[in-house]
């Protein structure tokens, strides 16, 4: 019965100062709002790096070209380490189902009047399976494109759509640096990002090894294993294979990088994560100072009614009762704001995700 009086003086007190309860509120609903949105919106970050790496093809090895300097990692796609000769010993390696070398470079692209620079890549017919790229319309590079260097080009979904229209591009010329090429097929759309194979022009490797771009060494390779409890060992033996290849000595550093498909989710899971829990804490200030607010204007409420306080201690009133009601009005006042506030986070949260997407 006691604590019934308490809540129901507490709430007549709070509800009397309306306008003051509700800018108490105020700090604490930012606070809640701010932790939770960023929180969201870290999480959400994470799953979409995680599904675009996974998205570029299951159980993968990507080897890359590089070389050590002065202590730190330094790779580029342009350092010369990796040949296609490398991509098909590394294609006999036990474990490995099949082998993707690829060279990319920028080019322009032109389609009556319509200019575009994009990234061509020289590929051999494998990388589509390999990368997990599906067509949308058309047919694939094959092998009898390599061997012929053939000058026929897969496009991207978003390059198709900016060079054509709503038109099929299937069976146009496209001009590559001043060259013609064949359309042949159009891939489906991947998802926006860096890198990203809706952007770019595919063409055999042999095509744009010669006829393009005259560079006989690749940008890297991507290999499919046959089971992903093999990454490691596949992974091990790649790297002796390569620095076989390369002759390299055992004190000197590998020009090379084999990354696994869980290497490369680990670490974008850690840089995530990071930088969401760097800006959970920023939120988290907005949090304290919205709880310091609450004891500011509890310590207020208390001076303003000394008089009530006084009158209610004379009529039988107890010290502990006094303190009940003023802590049942802050933790009123901070679970209504917090219920708010994580509300309203959610819903910046989802909302933010709707417009990514």
């Amino acid at each position: 019965m006691l604590i019934r009086e308490t809540a129901k003086s507490a709430w007549r007190s709070l509800g009397s100062n309306r306008l003051r309860t509700l800018l108490t509120m105020l700090g604490m609903i930012i606070g809640a709002g701010a932790v939770v949105a960023v929180l969201g919106i870290g999480e959400g970050a994470r799953s979409s790096v995680e599904g675009r790496i996974r998205a570029l093809g299951s159980n993968l090895l990507l080897v890359r070209p590089g070389f050590a300097q002065g202590g730190g990692g330094v790779r580029s796609g342009s350092v010369q380490t990796l040949k296609p000769s490398d991509a098909q010993a590394l294609a006999a390696l036990p474990g490995v189902a099949a082998a993707a070398p690829e060279m990319s470079a920028s080019a322009q692209l032109r389609h009556q009047g319509q200019n575009q620079n994009a990234s061509v890549v020289g590929v051999t017919p494998e990388y589509f399976e390999v990368r997990a790229l599906p067509l949308q319309s058309g047919i694939s590079l094959s092998p009898l494109d390599g061997e012929r260097r053939a000058r026929v080009a897969v496009l991207g979904a978003s390059l198709a759509q900016e060079l054509y229209g709503k038109s099929s591009p299937l069976g146009s010329r496209l001009q590559i640096n001043g060259s013609a090429f064949r359309v042949i097929g159009v891939l489906a759309a991947k998802g926006s990002g860096m890198g990203s194979p809706d952007d770019s022009v595919f063409v055999p490797l042999s095509t744009h090894q010669t006829a393009l771009f005259g560079r006989d060494y690749l940008s890297n390779i991507s290999l499919q294993i046959e089971s992903e409890d093999e990454a490691a060992q596949v992974q091990a033996q790649a790297t002796q294979l390569l620095r076989l290849r390369h002759r390299l000595r055992a004190d000197q550093p590998s020009d090379f990088e084999v990354r696994s498909q869980a290497e490369m989710l680990e670490t974008m899971g850690q840089i995530t994560g990071t930088f969401t829990m760097l800006l959970a804490s920023i939120a988290a200030v907005s949090l304290i100072v919205g709880g310091i607010g609450i004891m500011n204007i509890m310590l207020v409420s208390v001076r303003e009614r000394t008089r009530e306080i006084g009158v209610r201690m004379a009529v039988g009133a107890r010290r502990r009762d006094v303190l009940r009601q003023f802590l049942f009005e802050a933790v009123a006042v901070s679970s209504a704001g917090g219920v708010i506030g994580v509300g309203l986070g959610y819903g910046a949260a989802q909302l933010l995700a709707h417009f990514g997407e």
